[in-house]
């Protein structure tokens, strides 16, 4: 066999096990993610999901927020729950919302391994939630808004 057929059946090799090693970890870290597509009325009244809108004051004020979420314009997991877990109750599933799934997707997934409970990813955003009729309200201060 030449130099390069090793050099072919090294790279496979190679490739599988990287492969195999990233879906493991991705597996492992997302066993405590759950995309569920809540309806707004669920986000407002489900007492066992700590709401938490991690997009901006600016998208905040265009579009309304749900009702009793925590606004949070999201950074790292780390200054994420900083804020978060001191404001949980016992048992509480933290859910996450932005404006169409995809930062709360990426969220979810750096938050996963630090963070012992369940986190629910709430599947396609606030544009969802709106498109379905939710009738969001104006954000606050109490609800994280220092601008609003």
């Amino acid at each position: 066999m030449s130099i390069w057929g090793y050099v072919l059946g090294a790279a496979v090799v190679l490739g599988a096990v990287l492969f195999g090693l990233a879906n493991l970890t991705q597996t492992a870290a997302a066993q405590n993610v759950m995309l569920e597509p809540l309806t707004g009325q669920a986000l407002a009244s489900d007492d066992s999901l700590f709401l938490v809108d991690i997009r901006t004051p600016e998208e905040w004020k265009q579009s309304g927020v749900v009702e009793g979420a925590l606004l949070l314009t999201y950074s790292t997991p780390e200054a994420f729950l900083q804020v978060v877990a001191p404001k949980l109750k016992p048992g509480q599933r933290i859910g996450l919302i932005c404006r169409s799934g995809n930062r709360t997707s990426r969220a979810a997934q750096q938050i996963a391994p630090l963070f012992k409970g369940e986190i629910v990813d709430v599947q396609g955003g606030m544009n969802r939630v709106l498109v379905q009729g939710y009738q969001p309200v104006k954000p606050t201060r109490m609800q994280g808004c220092a601008s609003c």
